[in-house]
């Protein structure tokens, strides 16, 4: 069973979370210098407002980024030794007064958790392709007055301590918790084209009209990538709540925190799920799994190994564990979620499953 709570609060004193009780934080945070985050900072600090009135950019970036930074703070304090923090942000390009420019987020980030005496890992380019003929910006054809078209977004990866040592119970859900060879070598490449998700907000009280959220499949590689079973991941900028559905669906723990509660409403909504269509994002990956070894020739097939708890055929000895479970019921209590699962059967058709709220 695995439990999922979504909180109103700001993440910059997460009172409520016990020291070193979080093993993964997966979370896209506000970007400092996008307009639609101005009034979400300059509510925190009046100053950013007359900062950006006065033309000083890199005034109110750096205030932005103080906030943020109190908030990775406490994302210290609650994090495990030797658990990850992945971080998806994109830089911000804007113009003020005459002057346009880029405002590096993603190096603002690494600089504070370096400073907290994190280990940076390789980081993940998440390119979001724009087709629309008018992408590009600046002066057309001239040079000395075009500029680069920003197509992509970070994930950076830090982690606290040093390596995770796995032992007892916890090696067995390591072990149960492998990734096929297959997705390894997409999942843990440095450039992942993924496309976005919608960004409207059906909502009349909602702080913001856009949600901001990355696709589900984003958090779902980060939570398999840097986490095992029975694991607590936290999004301390939960949003619409796709890292919690993630979790749902990986079988881990979550919890996930907002400022704006009228967003966190849409986030429970959001996490009351037709359990069918999580089932479907568990059965498509297997599929996939399936698909992959047919791919393979005989010759490489015979020198697979056999999956102990589902019985196909995977390419290497730390898949023959894997084991993949699916949801059977979810039940909620107010703000909190509690999903069940068994062990998926991908040979027969899946059984009436139950949503109880």
């Amino acid at each position: 069973m695995t439990r999922h709570e979504i909180i109103t609060g700001n993440s910059n004193k997460m009172s409520t979370i016990p020291d070193g009780s979080i093993n993964l934080i997966v979370t896209s945070p506000p970007y400092p210098m996008i307009e639609m985050w101005d009034e979400m900072f300059s509510l925190q600090n009046p100053e950013i407002k007359t900062d950006l009135e006065n033309g000083e950019g890199y005034a109110a970036f750096l205030k932005m980024h103080s906030i943020l930074n109190a908030v990775w703070k406490e994302c210290d304090r609650v994090l495990a030794e030797n658990g990850f923090v992945c971080i998806n942000i994109g830089d911000a390009t804007r113009t003020l007064g005459e002057n346009f420019q880029l405002f590096s987020n993603h190096t603002q980030i690494i600089n504070q958790f370096v400073g907290m005496g994190y280990s940076v890992l390789p980081d993940i380019h998440w390119r979001k392709q724009s087709n629309a003929p008018n992408k590009f910006m600046g002066s057309g054809m001239y040079p000395a007055g075009a500029y680069v078209t920003y197509e992509h977004e970070y994930i950076l990866v830090f982690r606290k301590g040093g390596k995770r040592i796995f032992k007892g119970e916890g090696k067995t859900l390591r072990q149960k918790s492998a990734f096929f060879w297959e997705e390894r070598n997409v999942w843990f490449s440095d450039l992942w084209e993924i496309k976005g998700t919608s960004q409207a907000i059906i909502s009349s009280k909602a702080g913001r009209d856009r949600n901001a959220s990355f696709p589900l499949e984003i958090p779902f590689r980060l939570v398999n990538m840097y986490s095992a079973e029975g694991d607590t991941v936290l999004d301390p900028f939960a949003g619409l709540g796709t890292t919690s559905i993630a979790c749902m669906i990986a079988n881990r723990n979550s919890i996930g925190i907002d400022i704006d509660n009228e967003i966190v409403k849409i986030a429970l909504n959001n996490l009351t799920q037709n359990i069918d269509e999580l089932n479907k994002f568990i059965s498509d990956r297997i599929k996939r799994h399936l698909e992959f070894i047919e791919t393979q020739t005989d010759e490489k097939k015979s020198k697979c190994y056999s999956n102990v708890p589902h019985g196909f055929l995977v390419k290497t000895k730390q898949e023959t564990a894997i084991e993949i479970d699916q949801l059977i019921q979810i039940s909620r209590e107010e703000n909190v979620f509690l999903c069940e699962y068994k062990k998926y059967n991908h040979e027969e058709e899946p059984n009436q499953l139950t949503l109880d709220l």
